[in-house]
């Protein structure tokens, strides 16, 4: 017998008619024969009305009890669903967090799960019942309520998948499915049939509102089938699976964050142990970095920006005054009205020139870039807020994403020619499926791999003019000259000018140069400069960005090696660092021993 989780979240459960609603949707999947789990979040606006009450008697109530009050909105929905389940004739069981069983750390209003019992799920199961758990919602070692912060009921839906290994897991919204981009800012958006892990987490992570990231890394991390579905018709919604199709598209999405702000920390020692210092105290606080940029210092100092949800600013200002303070010298900027755009696409593993074709498609539409990081499968600009519904526009039009003939991106299914798995893949498949069985530390950190790539050079170019237009005309006379671009990095600087560096292959460091020189003459103050030898060290594995300490945890071990950092750059699934060449072997095994990959 099969068994599928259902989440039904808050617009899924707003009023009577809409928990009666959900209600037949899970009957009818028991009566298909199969075992079933409903996830339920607290029904619509509850959970600001009960914020709001908390404000009426207090600004500053203490995070224990406001997981006391908030919890007490997924209690009220799911005993209402029991009670719409047994008006239809099945037996169903309302549970809350802390009777599933599900034991978090004491972070209070952001806690993460340690683990789930399953005893008391499974045996209602087995009795026929549909099991119908509270969302977002578990205790801790003392037995004092905790709330998982945001998403969490899908955090709870993945999880719950993962230990009781459901064979789907479905997340029912109001939306038909996941989007080439969001349809209120792109009305030629179209829905995806699919869409792969890697894709969904860059897409979750940068404000696709339709998941978020934590439960994408569940799904990852445990291999859950999901898929998105409408609550209100019968549509199909979106598969999100395992691996990319090779027809997909080099870009599948454009998404962004429109509320973010920036900080910087300037003049800074460009020495080691610093950044592991700043990372520290984000760490303590909690605050998730978004993007991160450190470009090549001068002069003996550095500079590293990165952007915070907006609400974020006051703490993240005081962790790096904190920093600041800890380190002997610096000063803070922060820049406010920003926004994040970004295209994601795991075709751009094998194509070169799909950055430089953004900022062309920026530039002409007269919108100015601030800072820039990639990855394998993403870019990322930060551009000001009131442009930010033009830029989403001008992007999705100009990589054609409203005239893709298929929306079928991802499967999971083994791919033609792939044949069986050999042996080490049976190995792996059989410790994954050990840790499922077991889950003792459901979210912990999980770092696959360290690599070392020690043939790339550094290009840098210095004061460039911060207007539009700048980067696209550098990288397309870079793409144009048949250079792959890995790195990018830009960072704010002082006097409305912007610092740039790119990582290229060493063999292709000379043209990179003979390329860019001639623009100098067009940019005023610009100087070029570079590196023949660097090394880049990556930290690669699920969800690092919402893990504060992936970060503190690296920079400290190339601060232990006293291994200076030169640049940074950021993503989801990955954290890069380039250095000395020289210290690039020291560094590796230095990550690697701390991350237990020896």
């Amino acid at each position: 017998m099969s068994l599928i989780v259902q989440k039904f979240g808050g617009t899924s459960v707003a009023d009577t008619s809409k928990i009666q609603a959900a209600a037949r949707r899970a009957t009818a999947m028991h009566q298909a024969g199969h075992q079933v789990v409903m996830v339920v979040s607290a029904r619509g606006k509850k959970t600001d009305e009960l914020v709001g009450l908390a404000a009426e008697i207090t600004d500053r109530p203490t995070p224990r009890e406001m997981d006391m009050l908030l919890s007490t909105g997924e209690q009220e929905s799911v005993a209402l669903m029991a009670m719409a389940i047994h008006k239809l004739g099945v037996e169903a069981i309302s549970l809350t967090g802390s009777q599933i069983g599900v034991v978090t750390d004491s972070s209070h209003t952001k806690a993460r799960i340690i683990s789930i019992s399953t005893e008391r799920m499974k045996a209602a199961l087995n009795e026929g019942k549909i099991v119908i758990a509270a969302g977002f919602q578990g205790r801790d070692k003392d037995w004092n309520i905790t709330t998982l912060g945001r998403g969490g009921s899908d955090t709870t839906a993945t999880a719950l998948a993962a230990v009781l290994e459901a064979d789907m897991c479905e997340i029912y919204t109001d939306v038909e499915g996941v989007f080439t981009t969001d349809p209120r800012v792109v009305p030629e958006a179209h829905q995806m049939a699919s869409i792969s892990y890697d894709e969904m987490l860059e897409l979750a992570s940068l404000g696709a509102g339709v998941m978020h990231s934590r439960s994408i890394e569940f799904a990852k991390k445990y291999r859950v089938p999901l898929k998105v579905r409408p609550s209100f018709s019968d549509g199909e919604g979106t598969l999100i699976a395992a691996q990319a199709l090779d027809a997909a598209p080099v870009v599948t999405g454009v998404a962004f964050v429109r509320d973010e702000v920036r900080v910087s920390l300037t003049d800074i020692p460009d020495e080691p142990g610093i950044m592991s210092s700043i990372f520290a105290r984000m760490a303590e606080r909690k605050i998730t970095l978004d993007m991160i940029v450190q470009d090549v210092g001068t002069g003996g100092l550095a500079r590293v920006s990165f952007t915070v949800p907006q609400s974020d600013l006051a703490e993240t200002l005081t962790a790096a005054g904190e920093a600041i303070e800890d380190i002997g010298a610096g000063k803070i900027q922060h820049g406010t009205n920003l926004s994040k755009v970004s295209i994601v696409g795991s075709g751009m593993r094998n194509n070169y020139g799909v950055a430089s074709r953004m900022f062309s498609i920026l530039a002409d539409a007269d919108i100015n870039v601030g800072m820039i990081t990639t990855s394998e499968i993403k870019v990322t600009v930060l551009v000001d807020r009131d442009q930010c519904d033009e830029a989403v526009r001008v992007i999705h039009n100009g990589f054609e994403l409203d005239r893709l003939t298929s929306y079928d991106f991802a499967s999971n299914q083994i791919q033609a020619g792939e044949g069986q798995p050999d042996e080490s893949q049976q190995k792996t498949a059989e410790l994954e499926q050990e840790i499922v069985d077991q889950l003792s530390h459901m979210e912990d950190i999980v770092v696959s791999e360290v690599l070392l790539d020690q043939s790339q050079s550094r290009v840098t170019v210095r004061n460039l003019p911060d207007n539009p237009g700048i980067c696209s005309r550098l990288f397309s006379v870079v793409a144009e000259g048949g250079v792959s671009v890995d790195m990018i990095v830009q960072n704010m600087g002082e006097e409305e000018q912007a610092h740039l560096s790119f990582t290229v292959p060493r063999t292709s460091l000379e043209k990179s140069l003979k390329l860019v020189e001639p623009l100098l003459s067009e940019w005023g103050d610009a100087e070029l400069s570079h590196e023949a030898e660097i090394a880049k060290l990556s930290v690669v594995g699920i969800g690092l960005r919402s893990h504060t300490g992936v970060g503190q945890s690296m920079f400290s071990a190339l601060a232990e090696a006293e291994i200076n950092i030169q640049m940074i750059n950021t993503s989801e699934t990955r954290i890069s660092a380039v250095v000395a060449l020289e210290d690039g072997e020291k560094a590796y095994q230095g990550l690697l021993k701390k991350f237990g990959l020896s």
